[in-house]
């Protein structure tokens, strides 16, 4: 799933470093291997909303994805010595951060999941970079709009237009719960847009302000789900192991395993994770839970999928003219 973290700082990829670079301790497990392992974690995330929602309301659901992803980071920091940031000001931009990147998406997706098919969530998922690019090239002036990047912007959202099957007018497709699905996808971008103007170049560890972020977040779904559900009539197991493992390992243990990743290659090669969550995340709905694909959602994927590596191409710096060493006379 895309990042939830508070220090992602590019736009519209997955994560960068905002604050000071983690320090590089010499890994016990290959990054190779821990890309796959987040790749699947992240696939499989959507499969997971979908059961936990068959037992419980959306905003239970997501309270609950929460509650165990902060009790990861809260053991986490409690392993390495790290407290929570300080000052008013940045908790006013992480309770911001927290909305706009995890509480406000991830209900949206559950919502969503309630009418669309988790393979139809795990695509949508995949245009946040599309909706990055096009907002980055309005709100950030270092992002130069190149002719590439425009086209693969016009490219991924062709593909989206396959993947809900305009040319038969969208028949067959939910389309309160995809416009959902889409409004989560574009919520992480504005995110890191907002991140990145405002706690870019913190003096606070990665981890303190992700901890911070997923506590208000929290906080905040704690407050709105009493208000909109009330208490299961029974305890639901399946559905709430769901939701536990969608806690603690996608939103928890993603993010360590996310910044570890990001920290040894770059998040040039950190953000190709985008390209394989929603490979996995269809196999996953179709394997387990018998969800049906036609021909235009995997080839409308793929289009996707292009415009978005198409986004992330950068302009090439001009090269330095070179200059003729001097003979003594």
């Amino acid at each position: 799933m895309s990042s939830v973290t508070a220090t992602t700082t590019t736009s519209p990829g997955p994560p960068d470093s905002a604050g000071p670079a983690p320090a590089r301790t010499r890994p016990r497990l290959d990054w190779r291997l821990r890309f796959a392992a987040l790749s699947l974690i992240w696939g499989f995330s959507f499969l997971l909303i979908k059961v936990g929602t068959q037992g419980y309301a959306p905003f239970q659901v997501t309270l609950g994805r929460l509650a165990f992803g902060t009790a990861v980071l809260a053991v986490a920091m409690a392993v390495r010595r790290e407290r929570l940031p300080r000052g008013v000001r940045t908790w006013g931009h992480l309770a911001v951060a927290g909305f706009l990147l995890n509480a406000l998406p991830f209900s949206l997706f559950a919502f969503a999941e309630l009418t669309v098919p988790s393979t139809l969530a795990g695509i949508c998922n995949a245009t946040s970079p599309l909706w990055g690019m096009a907002l980055s090239l309005v709100a950030l002036r270092e992002d130069r709009p190149t002719r590439v990047r425009v086209a693969g912007l016009g490219v991924g959202f062709l593909g989206v237009l396959t993947v809900l099957g305009a040319w038969q007018g969208f028949q067959g497709l939910d389309a309160r719960g995809t416009a959902l699905a889409l409004l989560a996808s574009l919520s992480y971008p504005v995110g890191w847009i907002y991140v990145r103007r405002t706690l870019a170049g913190s003096s606070h560890s990665h981890l303190s302000l992700t901890g911070g972020q997923l506590l208000l977040a929290t906080v905040q779904l704690a407050v709105v789900t009493p208000l909109f559900t009330s208490v299961p009539a029974g305890l639901a197991v399946g559905p709430l192991l769901a939701i536990a493992a969608l806690g603690t390992l996608g939103t928890g243990l993603a993010v360590l395993v996310q910044y570890g990743i990001v920290a040894e290659v770059g998040p040039t090669t950190g953000q190709m994770v985008t390209y394989f969550v929603p490979v996995i995340a269809a196999a996953a709905g179709v394997a387990l839970l018998g969800e049906t694909l036609t021909w235009s959602t995997p080839v409308g994927a793929a289009v996707v999928l292009a415009g978005a590596a198409l986004t992330q191409v950068k302009p090439k710096r001009p090269a330095l003219p070179r200059v003729k060493p001097q003979r003594p006379a």
